[in-house]
């Protein structure tokens, strides 16, 4: 398009350039001063004729019948008429323009001169400016076009490679969400729907990519905090065997076990507070499940036989079993750490929600930190001394908002209770 333009550009304006230039050679060739010798030598007789009234003038303008213009002087030099301002009106001035000089005879004798204006400087003027105009016309011509295509360079070429480069500097800032306008009519119109095809694919990588960092994160985190639960369950066993047997060799074994097991546990607790940090939200899938599979769960994860539960009653929940066998596992992982007391469910409802209480006798925390023992990374002043990342209830908070319910914290007066509210269905 833009050379195509060039070459017409430049072909219209030189064959126009040629035009001019050959008209006015030609125009100029042709152009012959017009001869007036008969007109002239008629006028020289009537003027010798009406000598005596044109005598009486004096300085007088008069309109000429003639094809040109002219000048009377008597014999002295004076002035007696005229055809036009500003012609020469003395011999010398008229040889100066070289303008024709004739005798007037009366009876015989040179009465005065006839000057005919020789008329060159006008057409001389008036070649010029028709040259000039033309040229000019030409000129203005070229702008104008010149101007009407950088106007159309700058709307089809320049401003829409601006939106270009705008559009490839915030991709490159990541903002992969505001499309690119779509202009067919530019230059780059053909490109335009391939650059925002770009970003779209670009957009769907990205989000293929955050899915799988957050999958892999996620299982992670799952593997790791499921893994807790186990190692504690063996922590436990390895004790009570401690207790019970009495052979060295036997008691040797247990405690390297013990101390393993305390290593993969300060491992898999490192490994998911690392995971945890760079995690935004834990994946929770609640179901409708029976009252009676979270009792089992309580039975399940009660890996030091502490707990006593009063009583289940039978409903259907909405809620996800694994995140309930992490929350559960969370609580009373806390309880055995800082309290190591008995620990009592009971259960109740409260308008649509069914709600576990899980109490221990612990002491409880300080009331002033109730409010914020929930929070990531924040631990009770009574965790001084003792492993812990500061973040099962964080966890377990999260889990049971996903699941639409409430976890909450209190101090029952003897120790510390955490209740959970699960949606009826």
């Amino acid at each position: 398009m833009k050379r195509r333009f060039i070459v017409l550009y430049v072909v219209f304006f030189s064959l126009l350039s040629c035009f001019i230039c050959t008209y006015i050679l030609h125009y100029s060739s042709k152009q012959v001063m017009p001869q007036y010798t008969t007109e002239i030598n008629r006028l020289i007789i009537d003027t010798g004729e009406k000598w005596d009234e044109l005598s009486t003038l004096d300085n007088a303008f008069v309109e000429s019948g003639e094809a040109f213009d002219y000048a009377i002087i008597d014999s002295e030099s004076r002035l007696l008429c005229y055809t036009k301002e500003g012609m020469s009106v003395t011999v010398s001035a008229a040889t100066g323009h070289y303008d024709i000089i004739r005798d007037i005879e009366v009876n015989g004798e040179t009465a005065g001169k006839l000057i005919v204006h020789n008329p060159y400087t006008e057409q001389k003027h008036l070649s010029d400016v028709r040259n000039a105009s033309m040229i000019g016309i030409m000129a203005a011509l070229m702008i104008l076009v010149s101007v009407l295509y950088f106007i159309f360079l700058r709307k089809r070429v320049v401003r829409p490679f601006g939106k270009l480069k705008d559009f490839a500097v915030r991709v490159a800032g990541g903002d992969l969400e505001t499309p690119l306008e779509m202009d067919r009519e530019n230059i780059f119109g053909a490109f335009t729907e391939s650059f925002d095809i770009m970003r779209e694919e670009l957009k769907a990588s990205r989000k293929r990519e955050e899915a799988a960092v957050k999958s892999r994160k996620e299982l992670i985190a799952e593997l790791s905090h499921d893994i807790k639960t186990p190692v504690a369950s063996i922590k436990a066993m390895v004790d009570y065997l401690e207790l019970v047997t009495e052979d060295d060799e036997t008691k040797e074994t247990l405690a390297s076990i013990n101390s393993k097991a305390d290593r993969i546990d300060k491992l898999v607790e490192n490994m998911f507070h690392a995971t945890l940090e760079e995690l935004e939200q834990l994946q929770v899938d609640p179901q409708e499940m029976s009252s009676r599979e979270i009792e089992k769960i309580i039975k399940d994860c009660d890996a030091q036989k502490k707990v006593t539960v009063t009583e289940i009653k039978d409903c259907m929940v909405y809620a996800d079993k694994l995140r309930l066998e992490q929350v559960f596992g969370n609580i009373f992982s806390n309880s055995y750490k800082y309290a190591d007391t008995v620990i009592t469910v009971t259960s109740f409802f409260d308008e649509g929600f069914f709600v576990v209480e899980v109490a221990d006798k612990g002491g409880g925390v300080p009331d002033e930190e109730l409010d914020t023992i929930m929070g990531k990374f924040c631990r009770g002043s009574n965790a001084a001394g003792k492993d812990g990342s500061g973040i099962g209830l964080y966890i377990s908070h999260y889990l049971i908002k996903q699941m639409g319910g409430e976890l909450t914290c209190r101090n029952n007066g003897e120790g510390f209770t955490v209740a959970l509210s699960l949606r009826l269905v």
